[in-house]
């Protein structure tokens, strides 16, 4: 069923109010947008959905954007209706391949005022790891990345180390590959490959979210590492989303984008 949230305001006070739709709104991060987005004093929930109810409820509720936190399938599906419909969208949901972002890009093309956000991680915190790691990868030999999370996490590798790894590898492009004699591997043991950035996966019941860059050299290493220990860490950076994704038109990954990290 679609859940309608008409908060008890006065008409006249709704003037200026972002209108917010939430997806995936009955799963734990749904749960909290919901919170967040309500709680805020710029924006005004007009709908919350989850499965079984159409992406179309989201637009037919007046929502002017709408924050996605469900599954690489149903995101796909919503996206293409309201970028369609003229409603920006800032999007939690992980698995995002370059082919699925170009596909979002194509239908922005058709929709010239739509701004979207694909955020791996919307935790300032992690923002600022990816930056610091991809700003060091270039002074180290080695570089690998430990993701850990809870066990109902569905993808593996996280969107947030492909992310990191992607930025590792780009800032090391005119360097030699990292050093490693291994010649003999249970599959999986150095992990999976990610722009040649070996990527380690740990699912584990008690972890929300959590990763670490390791970068070495001759005599050092260099370990960076951020914890949410709660989904209220990730609010600050989705409200932000919110708030800016109508500035952005067109495809925006990664929430730095919205930062001044220059």
């Amino acid at each position: 069923m679609t859940v309608r949230y008409e908060r008890s305001v006065q008409v006249g006070s709704l003037v200026g109010m972002i209108k917010v739709g939430v997806t995936g709104a009955k799963g734990r991060m749904g749960q909290a947008v919901v919170e967040a987005v309500t709680t805020a004093h710029d924006m005004h929930l007009v709908a919350a959905i989850d499965v079984g109810v159409p992406p179309t409820a989201l637009a037919e509720a007046g929502a002017e954007v709408i924050v996605d936190f469900t599954t690489p399938d149903a995101v796909m599906r919503t996206l293409e209706t309201c970028i369609g419909r003229g409603v920006h969208c800032v999007v939690g949901t992980t698995g995002f391949t370059e082919d699925r972002i170009e596909q979002v890009r194509s239908w922005c093309a058709a929709s010239p005022g739509v701004g979207v956000l694909i955020a791996p991680n919307f935790g300032i915190g992690a923002v600022l790891m990816m930056r610091f790691a991809a700003m060091a990868a270039p002074y180290f030999e080695s570089a690998e990345i430990v993701e850990l999370h809870h066990p109902d996490k569905v993808d593996a590798p996280s969107g947030t180390a492909t992310h990191t790894a992607q930025a590792i590898a780009a800032a090391r492009a005119n360097l030699p590959a990292a050093p490693d004699a291994t010649t003999h591997e249970v599959a999986g043991a150095r992990g999976a490959r990610i722009s040649g950035v070996p990527v380690h996966s740990v699912r584990a019941r008690g972890l929300i979210a959590h990763q670490e860059v390791i970068l070495g050299g001759d005599g050092e290493t260099l370990t960076i590492r951020h914890d949410s220990l709660d989904r209220t860490s990730f609010m600050p950076g989705v409200l932000l989303g919110v708030r800016e994704v109508h500035t952005h038109p067109g495809v925006t990954v990664g929430l730095d984008q919205y930062l001044d990290l220059s």
